[in-house]
């Protein structure tokens, strides 16, 4: 436990705002392509997943 503990400590902002980054891209590229229905519906929820991962990682130290 005192591990896991450890490695959530550890959280940096850097490589977690990055990936928040790729997943509202990843949200705004499946809104604007053209082919498949399923993708444009998920696409609204990606980018909300992605601005809500960059709220909390923006409050990670440096």
């Amino acid at each position: 436990m005192n591990h896991l503990m450890n490695r959530f400590l550890r959280l940096r902002r850097g490589p977690w705002e990055n990936l928040a980054t790729i997943v509202i891209a990843l949200g705004v590229l499946m809104l604007l392509q053209p082919l498949s229905l399923t993708l444009y519906t998920y696409s609204f929820a990606t980018m909300l997943l992605g601005t809500f991962m960059f709220v909390i990682v923006s409050k990670f130290p440096e």
